[in-house]
């Protein structure tokens, strides 16, 4: 699980400061002109913030596990992080807050 949580604090650190949009699922097949339409650098930030907000809750909760010796904590926990964490990443990446 810490390899998940390492995995997504490396995609949030390229998305934001390695300037690897690309990564960002239909950015690269959006033309030009749709691609000036929208603040790139937030969403960007919008990426990293959610990214290290879900490897946050899985080191938590990893280590809750280890201490009290269930690792279903950390399975429910973990996939808790994933089904909050992608829904509110694809909800708030499409806003309209991000358009110019």
């Amino acid at each position: 699980m810490i390899g998940i949580a390492i995995l997504f604090v490396s995609l949030g650190i390229l998305i934001k400061y390695g300037k690897m949009y690309f990564l960002i699922a239909g950015y690269n097949t959006m033309s030009k002109e749709e691609q000036e339409k929208i603040d790139i650098k937030k969403v960007a930030n919008l990426f990293k913030n959610t990214m290290f907000g879900m490897a946050i809750a899985i080191i938590t909760r990893y280590l809750l596990a280890n201490k009290f010796q269930n690792p279903m904590i950390e399975n429910i926990f973990f996939f808790g992080a994933i089904l909050i964490g992608i829904p509110f990443l694809l909800v708030r990446s499409n806003a309209k807050k991000f358009r110019i």
